[in-house]
Order: structure tokens, then sequence, then C-alpha cells
């Protein structure tokens, strides 16, 4: 696949699960990339396992908008542009809302939404078009009971993503979101934690009767970010084996 070839992408959230499985798939595809986690060591160790693409990697914290304005101008003056990005940094949270404390209740915003529109006012401000993808859920197009806080957090992220369309859009620049069903990553595995027995029936109501892959996401990241979806944004697109259908 070179799908991507030469192109500049920033990939905030890179250090396992979703993000570093998308990391692996735009750079088969030929994309130059820019990795962004907080924590150095699981970038180092998914550069070195990248050492055959063009890839580099930086820290920071997207709640932080010195961070993210730090990172951002880093991928410029790495590659010398910056032609798309994936923001998918997040972090999760269990429990009905009457149980939900002030204090994860901020964290999770701070870093789920607040996180996501400092990386789109960053990012905006140095492309000159190209394409934008923001990672939501499934759980930010419905409801459902024990992660209240969490889908709150996805449903502002489509909402964020649907007004950068508009926009950046005269900009030339596209913004989509993805929405994963339920994805093998340390983030399901906290949440098989957090609600005992509900990743399993949230699989068991999926058509297709399997949780996806880091991979399967990352592909559909590389085709929102590539000219085969030249004329796509402002879309939310499932990638969820049918559960929504």
């Amino acid at each position: 696949m070179t799908a991507l070839v030469g192109r500049v992408v920033l990939i905030v959230g890179a250090s396992a699960g979703i993000g570093a499985d998308t990391a692996r798939v735009l750079a088969a595809d030929g994309a130059r990339l820019m990795l962004v986690a907080r924590s150095e060591p699981p970038l180092a160790e998914l550069t070195e396992e990248l050492a055959d693409y063009e890839v580099a990697y930086t820290t920071g914290d997207v709640t932080k908008a010195a961070d993210v304005a730090r990172f951002v101008a880093a991928t410029v003056d790495r590659f010398g542009r910056l032609d798309g990005a994936v923001n998918n940094a997040a972090t999760t949270q269990g429990g009905p809302l009457d149980e939900v404390s002030e204090e994860d209740f901020d964290r999770i915003f701070a870093v789920n939404v607040k996180g996501v529109w400092l990386c789109l006012r960053e990012q905006a401000r140095v492309m000159r078009g190209g394409s934008i993808v923001n990672t939501s859920s499934i759980g930010g197009l419905r409801g459902s009971s024990g992660m209240g806080a969490y889908q709150a957090t996805k449903h502002a992220v489509i909402g964020l993503t649907r007004t950068a369309a508009h926009d950046f859009g005269p900009r030339g620049i596209r913004v989509n979101a993805i929405a994963p069903g339920p994805t093998e990553s340390p983030m399901l595995d906290a949440t098989r934690r957090a609600i005992p027995g509900g990743v399993e029936a949230r699989i068991a109501a999926t058509p297709l009767r399997k949780a996806g892959t880091g991979a399967e996401v990352g592909a559909t990241a590389s085709f929102l970010l590539s000219d085969r979806a030249s004329h796509i944004s402002g879309v939310v697109l499932p990638v969820d084996g049918g559960f929504l259908a």
C-alpha cells in the first residue's frame, strides 16, 4: 500500500493500542510519522520497531496547551510541514454517573475533549490543506450504562469534529472521526475490569461476533487521511463489526 507516500502525519496517543497499531499501518502505507504520547519508553520502542520507515517521536501532554503547541511545531521542524493528524489520546472511566467523582470527571474531559480541541487548534494553524482524524467511539453515537462520563466525552469529540469540518473546510482541511466498537487494546482490558461482562455482551451483540483490532481501525484512519477520501469531511465512521447496524 502506498496511499500515504510522503505525507507527514502526527499521531497523538501513539504509545499503545489503537494509536500504536495505527502507526504501524500508516508507516506501511508510506506516511512519515511523528508519534506523541506522555511516556517516552513505549514511543522509543515503537520507533525502533518501525526503523525501516521514517518515524520520529516526542513526548507531550494533550491537556497542556504549551505541550501541544510544542509537539505540533516539532513535527513541522522535523519534516517541514504537516499533512495529516490522528488525535487518539484518551482515557477511560467506569461507573454510573452519580458515582463519578468530580476529580475523575474533570480528568477525563481534560484528556478526551480539551486535548482534542487543543490538538485541532494547533494542527489547523500550521496545515495547508490535508486531513485530520479524531478517535471517538460507538459510545459517542449511543448511550449505555456504566461509562457515562467517557461516553459524554466521545459525544463531544463528534461535536468538535463536525464543527472543525465547517471551520477548516474552506482552508482545504478535512476533519472526520472514527468510532471504534470494542477493539482489542489496553483500554478495552481496562473496560473489562471496570464493567465485568460488559465487553463480552457487546461482542456477542456484534454481527461479526468479534472485537476489532487496532490494525482495522488504523486502516480506516489511513483511508480517511488519503486522497481516496478527498470529498469526505464531517463524517463519523463506525469501525464496529456492525454493532450499530
